[in-house]
């Protein structure tokens, strides 16, 4: 359960600096551009949170095996 909800909020922390990153790159170009970047930059965000959070726990999964 710890694992799913660990995996849930890093999800979430990287996405919503991904959404916050691409809406403000977005909104030098116009309005349109910002919620488009922000959509694109939270899926973004959202997959390095997952990517992230599975190889830090598959890391640690294995170095314990490895002791």
């Amino acid at each position: 359960m710890r694992q799913r909800i660990t995996r849930a909020v890093g999800r979430a922390k990287y996405a919503a600096i991904g959404a916050a990153v691409g809406a403000g790159v977005g909104g030098l170009l116009s309005r349109n551009a910002a919620s488009t970047g922000g959509a694109v930059g939270g899926l973004v965000g959202a997959f390095v949170g997952e990517t992230s959070t599975t190889a830090k726990s598959a890391y640690e999964k294995y170095s314990e095996k490895a002791d």
